[in-house]
C-alpha cells in the first residue's frame, strides 16, 4: 500500500471510532512514524510504504482507537510556541493555560527589580516555569512537584530548552524556603467525583494531576492559606482555575484577608480561567 492509501484507511478507522479530528490526528501519526514534514508526506504520497513501517503506523492508530492521546504517542505538544516533551507521568499542557503565563511575564516585566523571584507549584512537565524562563531569562525560578516522575519529565524539558531552573520535590510548600515575587500555580483542580465522567482520554492522564478533592477546591484552600509566607510585600499570586471556580476561589482568598487587588482574567475562549491576587503590604 501506498503512504496516501494507508493514511485514508486510518483515516476511515480513526473515522468509524468517532476519534475527534481523525484526518489532522491520522496525518500527525504518520508523520511521526516515518519522521517526515506534512509536506514530505504529500511529495511521497505514491511511494509505498514499507511492511515494517505500515505495522508501525497501524499499531499506533490502535493506541489512538483505544484511547491513549496523541501527544503520549508522539511524546510532542506545543505550548508558548515551544516544543515539550510530554508522556504518561505528566499532564498534557493545555492552551488554556498560555493566559496564566503570558500574565506573569507581564507583571514580571513591570517589576522594578534586577532579578525577580518566581515559584511554580505543581510545575508538571514544567510548561510554565520554562516558558517563562525562555521569555524573561534574567528571572529566577524554583519548580516543585510531589511527583519525583513528573519531576523527571520537568527537568528533561528545561535541558531540552536549555534554561536554568532549580527543582525540588516537595508537597507544596513543605520544602520551600525563602521568599518570592511571584507565586504560579495550576494545581489538580476537577471534582473527585467528575474524573470518571470524563474523556477516556483525559482518563488516561495522571490522577494525581487532576484530583483537586471532593469540591475541586483542596489545592486552592492549601496555597491561598499558605502562600503569603513566602511572598514579599505585594507579591503576586496566579492560580490557573477550572472555568466554573471564579467565585468559590476569589472567596477563599477574601477570607485570608492577607491579599488586594483580586481580579480574573478569561482565556481566549472567554472562559474565567485565571485569578489574580496581590498581598498586602
Amino acid at each position: 500500500m501506498t503512504i496516501k492509501e494507508n493514511l485514508k484507511r486510518a483515516i476511515e478507522n480513526l473515522t468509524q471510532a468517532k476519534i475527534e479530528e481523525p484526518m489532522l490526528k491520522a496525518r500527525l501519526l504518520l508523520c511521526y512514524v516515518l519522521e517526515m514534514t506534512k509536506e514530505d508526506l504529500i511529495i511521497h504520497s505514491y511511494e509505498e510504504l514499507k511492511k515494517d513501517m505500515e505495522i508501525k503506523y497501524q499499531k499506533r492508530i490502535r493506541q489512538l482507537i483505544e484511547g491513549i492521546p496523541l501527544q503520549y504517542i508522539t511524546h510532542h505538544q506545543e505550548f508558548m510556541k515551544l516544543d515539550f516533551y510530554v508522556d504518561e507521568r505528566v499532564l498534557i499542557p493545555r492552551a488554556d493555560t498560555e493566559t496564566i503565563v503570558e500574565e506573569v511575564i507581564c507583571y514580571a516585566s513591570l517589576l522594578k527589580k534586577q532579578k525577580v523571584r518566581i515559584l511554580d507549584l505543581c510545575t508538571g512537565s514544567g510548561i510554565i516555569a520554562i516558558s517563562i524562563k525562555k521569555y524573561l531569562p534574567k528571572c529566577e525560578i524554583l519548580a516543585t512537584d510531589i511527583s519525583n516522575a513528573a519531576m523527571e519529565v520537568a527537568k528533561k524539558n528545561a535541558k531540552c530548552h536549555n534554561v536554568a531552573i532549580d527543582f525540588i520535590q516537595s508537597d507544596l510548600f513543605e520544602k520551600i524556603e525563602g521568599e518570592f515575587d511571584i507565586i504560579v500555580s495550576n494545581p489538580p483542580y476537577i471534582k473527585k467525583e467528575v474524573i470518571p465522567t470524563l474523556d477516556k482520554q483525559v482518563q488516561r492522564e495522571p490522577k494525581i494531576a487532576l484530583d483537586g478533592g471532593k469540591d475541586g477546591l483542596l489545592f486552592y484552600k492549601k496555597i491561598i492559606q499558605e502562600s503569603p509566607e513566602y511572598l514579599t510585600n505585594e507579591g503576586g499570586l496566579f492560580l490557573e482555575i477550572g472555568y466554573d471556580q471564579k467565585k468559590e476561589v476569589l472567596e477563599i482568598i477574601a477570607n485570608t484577608k492577607q491579599y488586594d487587588g483580586m481580579n480574573c482574567k478569561k482565556d481566549l475562549a472567554g472562559n474565567d480561567r485565571m485569578i489574580v491576587a496581590r498581598k498586602k503590604r
